[in-house]
């Protein structure tokens, strides 16, 4: 229903807070996911509203303790990481969680903000699987926020998948006293102190992290609310991604960049309008046509897929200049990285994937899909960094 005012915009978004609020905290995801689904496909701007609700809803919440009200928000710091080697999760010991800490309060988060660290260096895929399991965490880490406690670690956390580049998480619940800042750059409504707030953090921060993750390059994002962290992330690893390809794959087939040639399709779902939902990169030695190694490039909200028919399909050139698509910021990172010789697929392919082991399917020069899988002879990246 349309709000005529922004009163009446915010009574209707209490009383859908409140409804979610009953279905998050019964578990009733099943419940959400059709309103969403149905929304998706009838009416786009109810879909975001009611998105954004439901996020809203399980990553923060208004607790009472002792007669007083306090805001809580569920944060993630992302760790952008590569390598050749695994990178690591897992727990984390309790001094340098300490420390981790100490860096949050001091460059992150206002100054009436109390705070708990989960203990837990987080893949992607341990992370919380529904709104109702980040409502359940959100939860928890609240009181034990305020109680000045430590959430449990995660007990029997899922095998993460080996990937050359990835995301790692840590994850916080910030209490303050109701209707005051969360973050440091809230205090003084100042935009250039988020700026700062991230320069001090990576700064800080960055050796304590390079501990955790050993013999892996690093980047670290700005810790922010849960789901804006987890969007710029994805998009951020991506680059990264590619990077890390290119760097494995010269090193352990001992070739030069210029040696190998980048196969790109956009593959989507079997709908009518053909959308590509992600690109999918493979790559394999010259005059060789075996595909050696695939990565997946997902497109996120309104990126789009291929440049119309009869565009010119080059990398956009000059330092100044940004890629103005994602298949053109692909050809540009390959370019950037030394990889020259590329064939684009155009059309949409199927998303299909191995039955046996569930690996993503690859094109290869024919635009056939295949396994990426590296020569017998080669070391696989597995390993882990001494």
């Amino acid at each position: 229903m349309d709000a005529a005012s922004r009163l009446e915009e915010r009574a209707w978004e209490a009383e859908l807070d409140k409804l979610l609020v009953k279905l998050l905290k019964s578990g009733h995801q099943e419940t959400i996911d059709a309103a969403l689904d149905h929304a998706f496909k009838s009416q786009s701007g109810a879909y975001d509203a009611l998105m954004e609700s439901v996020e809203a809803v399980s990553e923060s919440c208004r607790i009472e303790q002792d007669g007083k009200h306090y805001d809580a928000l569920l944060i993630a710091a992302p760790i952008l990481a590569w390598t050749r080697f695994s990178i690591a999760s897992g727990p984390i010991a309790a001094d340098m969680l300490a420390t981790l800490s100490a860096h949050l309060y001091a460059h992150v988060l206002a100054a009436d903000a109390r705070m708990t660290v989960a203990p837990t260096l987080y893949a992607i895929d341990q992370l919380p699987r529904t709104h109702a399991e980040t409502y359940a965490l959100t939860q928890q880490m609240a009181q034990a926020a305020l109680k000045g406690g430590t959430p449990r670690a995660l007990s029997n956390p899922p095998e993460t998948a080996p990937f050359l580049a990835d995301t790692r998480y840590l994850l916080a619940v910030a209490v303050v006293p109701a209707g005051t800042p969360i973050f440091r750059w809230q205090a003084e409504f100042n935009p250039q102190d988020r700026e700062l707030a991230l320069t001090q953090w990576g700064t800080q921060v960055m050796p304590n992290v390079a501990r955790l993750l050993p013999g892996c390059g690093i980047d670290l994002l700005l810790p922010e609310a849960y789901y804006v962290s987890c969007r710029v992330a994805d998009k951020r690893i991506r680059p990264a991604s590619i990077r890390a390809a290119v760097h494995y794959l010269t090193h352990t087939l001992n070739v030069g960049a210029e040696k190998l040639q980048a196969i790109i399709g956009g593959f989507g779902e079997d709908t009518p309008d053909s959308r590509i939902d992600e690109y999918r990169v493979s790559f394999a030695r010259m005059n060789d046509p075996d595909v050696v190694y695939g990565l997946v490039w997902p497109l996120y909200g309104q990126e789009e897929g291929d440049a119309p028919e009869g565009q010119p399909l080059t990398a956009v050139s000059g330092a100044d200049q940004e890629p103005r698509s994602p298949l053109e910021e692909i050809l540009a990172l390959l370019r950037e990285c030394g990889v020259t010789h590329v064939k684009h697929h155009r059309g949409c392919f199927p998303m299909e994937s191995c039955d046996d082991c569930g690996a993503p399917l690859y094109l290869d020069l024919e635009a056939e899909l295949v396994h990426a899988e590296m020569p017998e002879d080669a070391p696989q990246p597995t390993g882990h960094f001494h």
